[in-house]
């Protein structure tokens, strides 16, 4: 009997150790195909860079003692997912995993995440998708830092894709998004959330003498006060694995009529 195939990505690059330890959370669901960008591509979103060339080097990957072949993809997470689908996999993915990211992804501000894009790319491919982050210091982001514990952030990764496998597609469910407080353990309480409105990272205006310095827009974390209650932001400041079902539809779900009286327009 043929098992799952289950597509592999991420936005931090092929040489992650968050990739390793999501194959390695994986590996017994199904046959992993592995394709993720050759570079960095944090904040890159579900963006189509032309720019990028789109080859695939064909590498190996490995943690806690197995190893797996992997293609790095000169492209974003988006289109590293397309490659994945298109030209590498013999047969339609059963399930995407974008993931383990450093860092969460949260709130409103998920437009910016490529882990999230990659999540996105896939369900608009109609293949259900997982969206995974580990919280991590904001120093920690862009770094691959080997020191970070991944373990928790693999039990969860395991238990959502096989959750995920084994369900019916859910009506206006596209993708899951999950965000693993630091220090989770499998006894971690999770919850299902919805996205924090209010800026969960806040942005931070570069200091220089002259605008021709380089000076890139740095970003902070917000203050915890304020967030919504059943937010994702709640959920991690309280300890809790973050579970949000993301649709593709981002249409806003006022209602038409109330949208009429407002605006004016012909009904349809």
């Amino acid at each position: 009997m043929t098992q799952p195939l289950i597509l592999l990505c991420n936005d931090d690059g092929i040489d992650s150790p968050g990739l390793a330890a999501a194959a390695s959370a994986l590996a017994a669901l199904g046959d992993l195909l592995i394709v993720a960008p050759s570079q960095q591509q944090s904040g890159m979103g579900r963006s189509m860079p032309n720019f990028n060339d789109g080859r695939l080097f064909k590498t190996t990957i490995s943690a806690n003692g197995q190893a797996w072949t992997a293609y790095g993809a000169n492209a974003s997470p988006a289109q590293a997912v397309q490659h994945g689908i298109m030209e590498l996999a013999d047969r339609q993915p059963a399930l995407v995993v974008s993931g383990i990211n450093y860092g969460e992804n949260v709130g409103t501000g998920i437009t910016v995440s490529g882990t999230v894009g990659a999540a996105l790319e896939a369900a608009a491919h109609g293949i259900p998708a997982l969206a995974v982050s580990l919280q991590v210091e904001i120093h920690q982001h862009m770094t691959n830092d080997a020191s970070v514990d991944f373990s928790g952030a693999e039990y969860f990764t395991h238990l959502f894709a096989q959750r995920w496998l084994n369900s019916e597609r859910l009506p206006d469910v596209d993708a899951l998004k999950i965000d693993i407080p630091a220090g989770a353990t499998p006894q971690t309480c999770w919850c299902f959330t919805h996205l924090e409105r209010r800026s969960y990272f806040r942005p931070v205006a570069p200091q220089r003498d002259r605008l021709e310095d380089v000076a890139p827009i740095g970003y902070e974390l917000n203050p915890a006060n304020g967030v919504e209650a059943g937010s994702d932001a709640a959920a991690l400041i309280a300890g809790q694995v973050s579970v949000t079902p993301l649709s593709l539809d981002m249409t806003s779900r006022i209602t038409l009529d109330t949208l009429r009286d407002v605006l004016g327009g012909c009904k349809s």
